[in-house]
């Protein structure tokens, strides 16, 4: 391969390959979602080694008179003798392009029916901060085990429309119900001991604030979900009492009583060692009132079981459709790709064609 020959299959290269780049960006092509056959991108391999044919195959069938065959100074066919090598590989890698099908995807989901309303009471008081529960073999504290244990249950129902609620001395809605599971993940991360007060635990008081919320909702099925690890020792409103107006506007409730061992010491703060109480009594007649399920959990794997469980009994009826549309992309490198080899059979057949 002579010099000549090796600057003209350069020029073939970065002509093609910039013609190529170019005709990829101003049709859109590089941001294509998805491709139908994108196997077919592995031609273009073979068409990046087009410009290398004469000198793998010894036969040159673009050539054009060298520089020693000029006898008469300059001739226009030099400058543009890169020119049909350049056009054919631009031509053959649109084609290339198109063959591989690229289209965008457009998914609309469509709901026929509403899911569930879900409110999760979630107790924050001091004794939540107990570090008796284990996660990945270390200790972790009760609240955050209860908010990993949340989140995979709010993950895994992603049509159903969910709020939080926290109590400790008081009770207020921390995360009004909605659908954007995103947020309501992240403002749960941040929910803290003490953020309702730490120096009790008003369950009667959360049963109310939740039940209210749900009654604002026109929607029959709801549910919550109660977890605490103490006794009612706050608030002016009893569980029962709270249960019954809970159960007369059909609002069902699973009460979820979780401990781990911790010993009460001074101001309600827990250490390890010991036992924490729990009034099973009164949680079981709050879900026996509202159609619910007492729980008890001892450790993190057993709080996820509940969950889970709870999961699996409130199954949520919202029937979702996805509507799937696509937008073919071909035509934007089928076309371009036929003109480039439309102009490189014109160029190499009259304007650079060396005659006998």
């Amino acid at each position: 391969m002579n010099v000549w020959m090796v600057v003209r299959t350069v020029g073939h290269v970065l002509f093609g390959i910039g013609g190529l780049a170019l005709l990829l960006m101003c049709s859109g092509l590089l941001s294509a979602p998805t491709w139908g056959l994108p196997v077919a991108l592995l031609l273009l391999v073979p068409v990046l080694l087009l410009p290398a044919q004469a000198a793998l195959t010894g036969v040159n069938r673009l050539a054009v008179a060298r520089v020693a065959g000029q006898r008469q100074g300059f001739s226009y066919r030099l400058p543009l003798a890169f020119l049909p090598g350049a056009l054919l590989l631009i031509g053959m890698g649109a084609m290339v392009l198109a063959l591989a099908q690229p289209r965008e995807v457009e998914r609309r989901l469509d709901r026929s029916a509403e899911g569930l309303d879900i409110l999760l009471a979630v107790d924050t008081s001091c004794s939540m901060e107990a570090r008796d529960l284990q996660a990945m073999g270390q200790p972790v504290s009760r609240l955050e085990v209860a908010k990993g244990v949340m989140a995979d249950f709010i993950k895994g129902r992603p049509n159903d429309r969910i709020g939080v609620v926290v109590f400790g001395e008081e009770a207020f809605t921390h995360v009004p119900l909605t659908l954007d599971h995103k947020t309501l993940l992240d403002v749960l991360e941040q929910v803290e001991i003490g953020v309702a007060g730490a120096r009790g635990t008003a369950i009667g008081t959360a049963i109310a604030v939740s039940a209210r919320r749900l009654m604002q909702i026109d929607n029959p099925e709801r549910v919550l979900i109660l977890l605490t690890d103490g006794e009612n020792n706050a608030g002016r409103l009893t569980p029962l009492e709270a249960a019954d107006a809970a159960a007369a506007i059909g609002v069902r409730i699973y009460t979820v009583g979780v401990t781990g061992g911790g010993r009460r010491m001074g101001l309600g703060r827990l250490m390890m060692g010991g036992r924490d109480e729990i009034d099973e009594h009164m949680m079981k007649a709050v879900a026996e009132k509202t159609g619910g399920a007492f729980f008890r959990a001892t450790s993190a794997e057993a709080l996820a079981r509940v969950y889970r469980t709870i999961d699996e009994l409130e199954r949520s009826p919202a029937e979702v459709y996805e509507d799937v549309e696509e937008h073919d992309w071909y035509r934007y490198a089928l076309l371009p790709g036929l003109a480039a080899l439309l102009l490189q059979l014109i160029v190499s057949t009259f304007l650079l064609r060396r005659w006998p």
